[in-house]
This record gives structure tokens, sequence and C-alpha cells, in this order.
């Protein structure tokens, strides 16, 4: 049985967690793969919401393996907090498991990331401070601590005097709070203990259970938009959101993949600074952010709200070799008319059709907008697409032309029930993958 991998299409926020949460009834594990607790799925079930930072979405069914991979970077205590309030609420975390290769967010990360971020001032990235970046470098630097070097006191102690001078160093130049050894080692240690037994080489466990024929699932944070090596630089976070990186941060290869869902919203949004070319500053954006409770789920943080562009969605079907797509809060639209689509950019007097690599010349870029139709009616309780207002169809299908790949999932609602599906998915069938 071959891997599905989760992706977004945009700047992130696209309702990846739902869409995890809708599909992984039918699948044995669901892996995330990348990023850190910068980034947050929210999943509606019934009348409860879980905002979850770094446990995989699929943890609330109890027959599914939740992994985080050796892509992510781990805060403990975002994390032993995180599994105390699952099981608060009566979900078994047993089956949490976590890579041992993964790197550990350390506090001194965190104050590096808001120091440096404060020190910047009017130029910040707009990071959430959470010390992503930061454990990131010193993961490429060969700096960093894993999670198993947390059940090992002498490794533990070893590495954290190696490291610690230069990070005091920097912190005192920005007039910052430092750290002793000895705090670190036994925060550390105790991180450790609490959670020695979800700790795995989740590598073998994700190859063994494709081996055995089972569907595994692979979420991924933020969108294509924010990636490392294929965003908006220098405006976009630390790791590779695109459905390569689960591959590397999942532990598993290119021809163990053989369905890539995009997810998007019907509209666009962002968080943080950087060229936005839809970005709707007036009223009607305020309205959409309302209805679309448009906030952080880590940080709380209103997001940047836009008209639909299909410039950067046609780029990141290519670089993610999507081959369906799951488009989220259609709903929020009902009500706004017209709506526009930006189909193509003007940059320095001259029409653009494909995503400019540079962010300066994104930054230049003014949208060209085709407009659509509005409906007036709530759709929220509609199951079938013959069953949508006629101008929400056409909506649908003009993205989906501009995507040139099918729309199989539109969700009108935040829970589960609350989800059109077309009878069939596109998969890319290979003779000869392993299983």
């Amino acid at each position: 049985m071959p891997a599905t991998v989760i992706v977004g299409l945009q700047w992130g926020d696209e309702g990846k967690g739902k869409t995890t949460d809708f599909l992984a009834e039918q699948t044995a594990m669901v892996v995330r793969y990348q990023g850190g607790d910068n980034a947050g799925h929210t999943v509606v079930r019934g009348d409860e919401v879980f905002k979850l930072r770094l446990t995989p979405s699929g943890v609330l069914y109890p027959h599914i393996t939740s992994v985080i991979g050796n892509g992510v970077v781990v805060n403990p205590v975002t994390l032993i907090s995180e599994l105390d309030m699952l099981m608060e609420r009566g979900i078994d975390v047993g089956r949490v498991r976590v890579s041992r290769s993964s790197h550990v967010i350390m506090p001194y990360h965190v104050a590096l990331d808001r120091a440096n971020e404060e020190r910047l001032g009017g130029a910040a990235v707009g990071t959430t401070g959470r010390g992503i970046g930061p454990t990131y470098g010193d993961r490429a630097w060969r700096l960093g601590l894993r999670m198993e070097d947390l059940l090992d006191a002498a490794v533990l102690r070893e590495r954290i005097e190696r490291v610690l001078p230069d990070k005091n160093l920097l912190l005192r130049s920005m007039d910052a709070e430092t750290f002793t050894v000895e705090e670190l080692v036994a925060q550390a240690a105790r991180w450790g203990e609490r959670l020695r037994d979800h700790l795995d080489d989740t590598t073998w466990l994700v190859q063994a259970a494709l081996a055995r024929g089972q569907h595994v699932l692979l979420e991924g944070a933020q969108g294509t938009l924010l990636d490392l090596d294929h965003g908006s630089y220098p405006f976009v976070t630390s790791s590779n959101p695109v459905a390569g990186g689960a591959c590397t941060g999942g532990g598993i290869g290119p021809l163990q993949v053989d369905e890539v869902i995009g997810v998007m919203k019907a509209y666009s949004t962002r968080v943080g600074a950087g060229p936005y070319p839809t970005e709707l500053t007036e009223e009607i954006g305020a309205g959409i952010a309302q209805r679309g409770h448009e906030y952080g789920t880590v940080t709380g943080r209103p997001r940047r709200v836009g008209w639909f562009d299909a410039v950067p969605l046609r780029y990141a079907v290519a670089v993610n070799s999507v081959s369906s797509i799951m488009l989220n809060k259609l709903d929020i639209l009902s009500g706004v008319d017209p709506l526009r689509v930006c189909v193509a950019y003007e940059i320095d007097g001259r029409r653009v059709e494909t995503w400019p690599s540079s962010g300066a010349a994104l930054a230049r870029a003014r949208p060209v907008f085709e407009d659509f139709a509005g409906w007036m009616e709530p759709i929220n309780d509609v199951r079938s697409l013959a069953d949508l207002p006629e101008n929400a169809r056409r909506y649908v299908t003009a993205i989906e032309q501009h995507a040139g790949v099918p729309i199989v999932l539109v969700s009108v609602g935040p829970e589960r029930t609350q989800t059109i599906e077309r009878a069939w998915r596109p998969m890319r069938q290979r003779s000869g993958i392993p299983t």
C-alpha cells in the first residue's frame, strides 16, 4: 500500500488538519514530517475543538499510530503539555511515537529567535518566536541535540557544554537572558524521562507499516509558499513543507508515494511579513477574516486575508506533483459578491502568469483579476456538488481549471461531516511499487 502526502498549496493555514482527520479513518498511521510547534492544526469533532501543535491530526482515532518524524523540531515542553491535554480529554496517546532523530528546541533557541526579531525591528521576518529557525540552524551546523540525547546524561552534558558559551555570548550581545549548563541538563533530563516511552526509530516504524500493506498518511505544517527553497524567501519557514519534504522528514522513498493531496482555501491568507499581492485591507477582507476565524492556531495572531490567487496555485501543483485537491472554507464566501480570482500579475509593466522566484519581483506584482458572481445562500448543509448554488459551482470549476487537477473534496464547515466528497480520487498507479 503506497503512502499519501497531504500538503498545503498556499501560505499555510489551509485546513490540513481537517483534511487529515477526514481521511485518517481508513489509514493505520499519520506522520508529521516537518516544522515545529510554530504551526498547528485545528480539528473539530462534534462539539469539541482540538488545537494540535505537534501531535499529528490522526491522534483522535484510537486505531492510528501517530508519528512525529525526524524532520520535525520538537519543543518537549509543548509536546508534554499537548499529550497531557489530550489525556485529560480522554484521548489515548499511547500510540504516539516521536523520532529519536528529531531535533530538540532548547530554551536558548527560543530566546535567540525572539531577541533577533526584536533586534531587526521593522525588517523582522515575522517568526512566531518559538525557536524554530535557530534549531534548524543548529541541525545544519551539526550542533543540535536530538531527542535520543535526552536519554543519555553524559551526551546531554557534553553537547550543552560545547554549544552554550557561544549561545550566551550572542544572547548577551542582544541584552537577552542567558542560561547555565546545570539548569539545562536537569531540565532536558526530565523531558527525556517523561517522553522515554514515546521515542522510537520512526523510519523503520513507517517502513514496516508500508511493508504490511497499511495505508500511511504524511502531513506537513505551513504551506508551499513558505517552503525554505520554494517559497517567497526570506519570508519563509525553516524547513520544507512541500511533498518532497515528506520523504526526507518521514523516512520514505519517492516511489512509496502514490497520492499527493493538495489543500487550499477558497480564498487566501497569510501570517507574518512578506509580499502578498491579493491582500484585502478593506471591509470585505475583515468580514472574511471574522467569519473564517482567521487567527493563528498556535499564536492567535490575526491572519492577513486576500482574494484567491491562481498564480502560485499552478506553481504549487507542479512542485508537489499534486494528484487531487481539497478545497476548504467555501462556505465563508457566501454573501460576497462579486468574487475575484487573481489569474496573472503585472510586474514592471509586463503580464506574468508564472510564480516569480524573486521575492523582490513578487513585492512589485500587481494582481490581474477575473470576477465571478457570488451566491447569497448558506451552504453548510450541502453534501453534493450538484446541490451547490450555480455560482458556487462555477467558482469551484474555475479554480479547478487553473489548478489543472481535480478538486475531489470541498469543505463547507469545520466538522468532518461538513464535507462534499466525490466518489473517486485519482491515484498515480505505477507498476513495481514496493509493498
